[in-house]
């Protein structure tokens, strides 16, 4: 186990005599996507998923255990965490209390830095942040294993954030109950050195008009190409790892986009339609397919919101990132690359 895949250990103590613990973790971008639950309360997917953690948008989160207090006092970059945010914050902090049979409510401050609800996966940072931190803070002795099963009980995605670079997060036995549970966890995926970068087109940072949660559950149930997706979806992990063990890039382009591209068809046929491509998204499509026809490697997939991400080469990832702010001007472009897993911070941020 590589030193980025943490083990949650006791956290230090602060003057007042309180436990706490930092962590920090990255979004990553499935490749092969997660979409549909055969789970609603233990988050189990209805199919596996591979992704990349990102080397951007890190998410901070800094627990402390408060003995003295009466509820949970969460705050996200500054504000206080309401609503639907704070519920399933202090819902998960319930859950790590059942784990480590303690009643002690926390203190939890978040700095997110990923464009919350906007498709760019701010709940896999801000849950794999928050289970590491937590599990310290409280005192749990878990493996990165554990610690990705914990992850995925506040977001599906954040168990894949656990681990840096590319990795799969495996759906379990098609069963019920502790062996369900059990199953379902990520890990890393060996890859060949392909040097890939992750071209990121932010046409709208704002806000979904539907939650993915929502579409998830209107796509499984009214969808008629949802389970031939799903099925085709374990065939394009099986290509997607052996494209990965021999580092080929264009396969994992290739495998991707028709990936991302087919989910996105399923929504659009659900009833009623989920349809989050807007005519940015579509005009930077058109872009890469030019871009291909000029001989450049380069392949979009999308998540549930409206921003398109673009693999390539690395060194071509400029002349990607030029195309696509040419397609899409009012639109935030930025270059990713693999980056790491989540991980403890010491009191120096280190």
């Amino acid at each position: 186990m590589r030193r980025e895949h943490p083990t949650a250990v006791l956290a230090p103590l602060e003057q007042d005599g309180s436990t706490t613990a930092t962590a920090v973790a990255h979004p990553n971008i499935a490749l092969i996507k997660y979409w549909g639950k055969r789970d609603e309360r233990l988050i189990l997917p209805v199919t596996d998923s591979l992704s990349m953690t990102l080397d951007v948008f890190p998410t901070t989160t800094r627990v402390r255990l408060a003995p003295e207090a009466g509820q949970d006092r969460v705050t996200l970059n500054g504000a206080p965490a309401t609503g639907e945010a704070g519920r399933r914050i202090t819902a998960f902090l319930d859950l790590v209390r059942e784990t480590a049979g303690s009643r002690e409510r926390a203190v939890v401050d978040t700095e997110n830095t990923v464009p919350t609800g906007a498709g760019l996966a701010s709940s896999a940072s801000g849950f794999a942040a928050l289970a590491v931190a937590a599990a310290a803070a409280y005192g749990l002795d878990l493996d990165a294993t554990a610690l990705s099963r914990l992850a995925r009980r506040g977001s599906g995605s954040a168990s894949r954030s656990l681990f840096g670079g590319f990795a799969v997060w495996h759906a379990g036995p098609d069963t019920a109950g502790a062996d369900a549970d059990l199953g379902s966890y990520a890990e890393p995926v060996p890859t060949a050195d392909i040097d890939p970068a992750l071209v990121i087109a932010v046409v709208n940072a704002g806000p979904k008009p539907v939650s993915s949660r929502e579409a998830m559950r209107r796509t499984v149930d009214t969808s008629p190409l949802y389970r031939p997706w799903a099925a085709s979806s374990k065939d394009d992990l099986t290509d997607m790892r052996a494209a990965l063990s021999r580092g080929d890039l264009e396969a994992v382009g290739e495998i991707a986009e028709r990936n991302a591209l087919g989910m996105h068809a399923t929504m659009l046929a659900a009833r009623p339609a989920v349809r989050y491509l807007s005519p940015a998204t579509v005009t930077v499509l058109d872009r890469v397919l030019d871009l291909r026809r000029d001989g450049v490697a380069a392949y979009a997939t999308m998540d549930a919101g409206p921003n398109v991400k673009v693999l390539c080469r690395r060194a071509d990832a400029q002349r990607v990132a030029e195309a696509v702010r040419d397609a899409a001007p009012d639109s935030t472009v930025l270059v990713a690359g693999p980056g790491p897993g989540a991980r403890l911070l010491d009191e120096g941020g280190r």
